[in-house]
């Protein structure tokens, strides 16, 4: 928010606008103020569902910042993600596997200690910038509390096809988390400004795609991309609680389909 929001609200304010508009919490990008994002989310009744922190597995490179290890103690009992981009080779490249399970290993065991969950997030041009390789990655390091968050945005495009529910079932078990926003089906444009819209805007389908999740047994937090949307974000975060609970009450409205395999 802070990064976008052309009233340059603090956290404090963020927290506020947060509980005043109906969500349920926020997420946090970055080592840098956890202590204070959480508490003024404690100040309002909001929870911290997730810490944005970057890995890099590329060789002879420091994987991640030390600060990461002492955050999870801050996070403990807490029920917050810590999502992980993974960057420092091309992107799916398996020669990096090796490295990446080893380093992710030491990191779950180590939130595993303090009840922290982790997940791998797809992010364009990192090396796990694909669904399918943050499963195979996932399914090799082969820790219960490390599983992958599926980001419509990044999945749009990075995704040759929008076969979303073949995704979605890939992820099986392992999806965790997930992060949702209005986007166009396709687009060309080499920014986000078509991929990221608030929820309502923007020809893909997203209630299909909620309607699929449940389908397919998901039951995990559900986020809001935002990120570069311009303006006051209290509008558009108003704008999509406004259709989010449009689509609770389409969904509430056909009946759930029995989870397929």
């Amino acid at each position: 928010i802070e990064t976008h929001d052309a009233k340059r609200r603090d956290l404090e304010q963020q927290a506020r606008m947060l509980k005043e508009l109906g969500y349920d919490g926020a997420g946090h990008n970055g080592l840098d103020q956890v202590k204070e994002r959480l508490s003024t989310l404690d100040q309002v009744g909001l929870r911290l569902f997730q810490i944005y922190v970057a890995i890099d597995v590329g060789p002879d490179r420091q994987a991640y910042d030390p600060r990461l290890i002492e955050c999870f103690s801050l996070l403990k009992g807490r029920g917050t993600q810590v999502a992980l981009t993974l960057r420092g080779l091309p992107p799916g490249d398996p020669s990096g596997d090796p490295r990446a399970v080893s380093i992710l290993r030491e990191l779950a065991d180590a939130a595993a200690a303090n009840q922290v969950e982790l997940v791998l997030y797809p992010h364009t041009g990192d090396w796990v910038q694909a669904v399918e390789d943050a499963v195979r990655v996932a399914e090799k390091v082969d820790r219960p509390n490390l599983g992958v968050m599926f980001n419509l945005c990044h999945w749009l495009r990075v995704s040759r096809d929008r076969d979303f529910e073949h995704a979605l079932r890939l992820c099986g078990p392992w999806l965790r988390a997930v992060s949702i926003n209005g986007a166009e089906e396709y687009s060309h444009q080499p920014d986000w400004s078509e991929y990221i819209q608030p929820l309502g805007k923007g020809s893909f389908d997203v209630l299909r795609f909620l309607e699929v999740l449940r389908e397919v047994g998901y039951s995990g937090p559900i986020g809001l991309q935002c990120y570069g949307i311009p303006g006051d974000v209290a509008e558009h975060l108003a704008a999509s609680m406004t259709t989010w609970r449009r689509y609770q009450e389409a969904l509430s409205a056909r009946p759930a389909a029995r989870p397929g395999p």
